[in-house]
């Protein structure tokens, strides 16, 4: 497993690519770790560098207490979803 990153050290492919996940409803916070190293609170931190004050607050609006986003809270229902972009 990977150790936290600190976001200074993404790249700008890897900042791209957490942005699109935290935005998509289905990817957890934990699968960005898992991928990335990054926790949830790094995810916000990111998000609020990298976006407009507005999409930011629509996104941390959307996300705040939503089930998908949290692997525990998370139905068994739902199963794993992969974006047409992520990689095979």
């Amino acid at each position: 497993m990977k150790m936290k990153k600190q976001i200074t050290e993404l790249d700008l492919a890897d900042i791209d690519r957490i942005v699109q996940m935290a935005w998509e409803d289905r990817t957890t916070f934990d699968a960005i770790k898992i991928q990335f190293g990054v926790d949830e609170s790094g995810v916000i931190a990111l998000m609020r560098k990298h976006m407009k004050r507005s999409s930011f607050e629509l996104w941390r609006k959307r996300v705040t207490g939503r089930q998908t986003k949290h692997k525990a809270l998370r139905s068994d229902d739902v199963t794993r979803f992969k974006c047409e972009d992520q990689r095979g």
